[in-house]
């Protein structure tokens, strides 16, 4: 199997990861998404197979025993997410390199299983206060689960330093030029 690059994007929910992921998706043809698997429900918009592939929490647990996945986590209680090794090697089978919007814990162990061919980067939030204001102007989700996402959030953070690069994003259009500077010079 062929290997392309790996990059690797994780931030804590809020930090603008996935804004900054769709924008390089945009600006190089050569990367593709890497879709996860995900047991919790479709929010509004998300479509199955193009933001994730829902599945049933057994249906997680059987590719987990079949050792289908590349990484994959229990974020929330009853909540799984992971990567399989299948969607790595399909987009690599199409001469693409695989952009990941993962969260912390899921893009180290990517970059510990693939340490040569990937690029880790950190999205940091100007500040954690920052973040629970950007969650809560989303409006998606109740005081309990906003809660369980900051802590988490904070968590995630000291995770940081684990990453190849660290982008804090205190500025959208700034931190869109720094990404595709370092995406760009990764490809090469």
């Amino acid at each position: 199997m062929n290997q392309g690059k790996l990059i690797i994007v994780s931030a804590p929910s809020g930090a603008g990861k996935t804004t900054l992921v769709k924008h390089l998706l945009g600006t190089f043809n050569s990367i593709e998404f890497s879709v996860s698997c995900a047991t919790r429900s479709p929010r509004e918009n998300e479509i199955h197979g193009k933001d994730y592939y829902f599945i049933s929490t057994q249906e997680f647990r059987q590719k987990i025993d079949n050792k289908e996945f590349a990484e994959w986590e229990e974020v929330y209680t009853g909540s799984y997410y992971g990567t399989l090794k299948s969607e790595i090697e399909r987009i690599w089978a199409n001469g693409k390199n695989v952009i990941f919007d993962i969260d912390a814990e899921g893009g180290i162990n990517l970059k510990n299983l693939y340490p040569e061919n990937s690029l880790s980067v950190f999205i940091m939030p100007p500040s954690v206060k920052e973040l629970e204001s950007r969650l809560r102007s989303r409006n998606t989700e109740s005081e309990d689960k906003l809660q369980m996402r900051i802590e988490k959030a904070e968590k995630e953070l000291l995770l940081a330093p684990e990453f190849d690069v660290v982008l804090v994003n205190d500025d959208l259009e700034k931190s869109k030029k720094e990404i595709t500077l370092l995406i760009s010079e990764f490809l090469l």
